[in-house]
């Protein structure tokens, strides 16, 4: 059975519009600023954790009292 060139038009531009849709939807997903800002919310939700906090700040210390030995030694 063949089709109309009407119809096979019609069917060509809806597929365009349907391509076209799906690659402004995986642009919006695959957008590098977007990656950066849930590394950094992530990254912040982690450092308030108290419990990640206070080690940080244990190794920090323990670092610093290390170098500074090791500087006046």
């Amino acid at each position: 059975m063949a089709r109309d060139p009407d119809t096979i038009e019609r069917d060509i531009e809806q597929a365009r519009e349907a391509l076209a849709t799906t690659l402004d939807q995986l642009s919006v997903k695959a957008d590098p600023k977007r990656f950066v800002e849930y590394g950094k919310s992530s990254l912040q939700q982690k450092l308030n954790d108290p419990r990640v906090r206070y080690v940080l700040i244990g190794v920090g210390a323990l670092i610093t009292v290390a170098v500074v030995r090791k500087l006046f030694r």
